[in-house]
């Protein structure tokens, strides 16, 4: 049985940079895709980006996130990366990443989530 554990949330002033991990165990990390969501108070989740399975590091990110965030893999590490500019309050939120085996993941449909790390954005 997998496991994710996400790592480095907490208080991040607005203009500021948000720098999370995702530390897996339990499945074999470079077989599976990865993304990262998040869910504001109030707020359905919503998808932040994602990141191919293996070598194959292929991107995409939601609108809002482009420019903004980088997702990334170290596949030696079995750990996955979010680096975010976090402009607004806005952003706080409950920070998620995911694993799907085949295909990427959606708020709908996964195989594994982490506990969620919660960001908090000062003004």
């Amino acid at each position: 049985q997998g496991s994710l554990v996400e790592s480095g949330g907490g208080l991040v002033q607005a203009g500021g940079t948000l720098t999370l991990a995702c530390t897996t165990s339990g499945l074999t990390f470079s077989d599976y895709h990865m993304g990262w969501f998040r869910q504001a108070p109030g707020k359905e989740r919503e998808f932040i980006g994602i990141i191919g399975p293996g070598s194959d590091k292929t991107t995409f990110y939601a609108d809002y996130a482009k420019g903004r965030a980088t997702v990334s893999r170290d596949n030696a590490k079995d750990t996955l990366y979010l680096q975010m500019n976090i402009p607004t309050p806005e952003a706080t939120a409950v920070y998620y990443c995911s694993a799907r085996r085949g295909q990427f993941p959606t708020t709908q449909n996964t195989d594994y989530w982490g506990q969620g790390t919660q960001v908090t954005v000062s003004p």
